[in-house]
C-alpha cells in the first residue's frame, strides 16, 4: 500500500506527465508536488514506485513516465473531476445511422483524437418493406426498421415481375408480417409457403433474405472519426511503429468490435488503458468508453481512443456527455 506522501508524488507525476510529454524528474516533481521535501527524499519514493511498477525510467532520461498500473492507480484513485465548461453540443434527433455519425464526429473534435461508436443494436424485426421496380428483373427493397431507420438493397429476382405484383406482395407482406422477427417470419413461411402465390412466395423469400443481410451488417457496424488526428500527437508521430499499429486496429474492426464489447458490459464511464490487459494489447493506446440506450435499454458503445498519455478528466467528461446526447436523440426521435 502506498502512503499519502507516494500518492500525491504519483499523481503529480502523472499529471505533469499527461500536460507536457516529458519525463518527470526529482526538481520538477517537488515543485509539482507542492511538498517541501528533499531531492534525495523525493528520489527514494520515486524508486520505491518503481519498484512497484508504478513508473518506469525511460533510457534517455532521469526522469520517470508512468507505466500501465502507474496509469490505472491514477485513474482509480486519484482523478479529481473538475468538471469544464463545454460549449453545449447537440445531437440532432435523426435516423440512427446519422446520429452515431454525428456522435462520432462530435467524441474526436471535442477530444481531437479518435471517436467511435458501435451501431445500436436492433431486434431483427421489420416494420415495413416495399418493392420497386428499377428495370427488367432489377428490383429495389426498402425495409423500413420499427425505430424509423431505412435500409435499400438491389436484388435481381429470376422472374420479371410488374409493379402492381410488386405493390401487392408489399401489401401482403406488411399486412401479414410486420411487427415480426425475421426468424419468425422464415419459420412461418416455411409452413405457408405452399399456400401463397408463386410471386409473393418468392418475394416474401427474397425479403427475408435481404433484411437477415441488413440487419447482420448493422450489428457489426462501427464509425469511426478523426483517425488523422493522430497524426499530431507526438507520441505517435515519432514513432511510426506506434502509428502502424493505431490505424491496423482501426482497420481491423472485428477487434475493435471486442473492446467496445468488452465496455458494454459495464455502467458507467470505463477506461482501459493499453498494456494492462489483453483488451487493449497495443500499449501506446487507451480508450475511454460508456454506453448508451434508448428508452432505458442498453444498445450500444461508444467512446474516445487516444494515447495513454491523454487527459482522462477531459475525456471522462467528454464521453459522459455524448452517451448522454446520444440516448437523448435515439429516445426521443419523431
Amino acid at each position: 500500500m502506498l502512503d499519502d506522501r507516494a500518492k500525491l508524488l504519483l499523481k503529480a507525476l502523472v499529471e505533469r506527465y499527461i500536460a507536457d510529454g516529458q519525463p518527470v524528474g526529482s526538481r520538477t516533481l517537488s515543485r509539482a508536488s507542492g511538498l517541501e521535501l528533499s531531492p534525495a527524499t523525493i528520489r527514494n519514493v520515486m524508486s520505491d514506485l518503481e519498484d512497484l511498477g508504478l513508473i518506469a525510467s525511460p533510457h534517455t532520461s532521469a526522469g520517470r513516465i508512468p507505466t500501465a498500473r502507474g496509469y490505472r492507480l491514477f485513474v482509480d484513485t486519484m482523478l479529481t473531476a473538475q468538471r469544464e465548461q463545454f460549449a453545449t453540443p447537440s445531437l440532432a434527433a435523426d435516423q440512427p445511422q446519422r446520429v452515431i455519425t454525428n456522435a462520432a464526429n462530435l467524441l474526436s473534435n471535442l477530444s481531437q483524437f479518435v471517436g467511435v461508436v458501435m451501431a445500436p443494436r436492433r431486434a431483427s424485426v421489420f416494420k415495413q418493406i416495399e418493392f420497386l421496380r428499377l428495370s427488367d428483373r432489377r428490383l429495389l427493397v426498402i425495409i423500413v426498421s420499427p425505430d424509423g431507420d431505412v435500409q435499400n438493397r438491389v436484388i435481381f429476382p429470376e422472374v420479371d415481375y410488374t409493379q402492381s405484383q410488386l405493390v401487392e406482395a408489399s401489401n401482403y407482406i406488411n399486412t401479414h408480417y410486420a411487427g415480426l422477427s425475421i426468424e419468425q417470419v422464415r419459420d412461418r413461411l416455411q409452413s405457408e409457403v405452399e399456400q401463397l402465390r408463386s410471386e409473393i412466395a418468392a418475394l416474401m423469400q427474397a425479403a427475408v433474405k435481404v433484411s437477415s443481410e441488413v440487419l447482420t451488417e448493422a450489428q457489426d457496424e462501427v464509425v469511426i472519426a478523426g483517425e488523422r488526428n493522430l497524426l499530431a500527437v507526438t507520441d505517435f508521430s515519432s514513432d511510426m511503429g506506434h502509428l502502424r499499429r493505431a490505424f491496423e486496429l482501426f482497420e481491423q474492426k472485428a477487434q475493435l468490435m471486442r473492446l467496445l464489447d468488452v465496455s458494454s458490459k459495464a455502467d458507467g464511464v470505463r477506461i482501459f488503458i493499453g498494456g494492462e490487459s489483453q483488451v487493449v494489447p497495443f500499449e501506446d493506446l487507451s480508450i475511454v468508453s460508456a454506453n448508451y440506450e434508448v428508452d432505458g435499454q442498453v444498445v450500444g458503445t461508444l467512446g474516445v481512443i487516444g494515447p495513454t498519455r491523454m487527459p482522462y478528466e477531459r475525456m471522462i467528461q467528454i464521453v459522459d456527455i455524448t452517451s448522454r446526447l446520444v440516448t437523448n436523440a435515439l429516445s426521443h426521435r419523431k
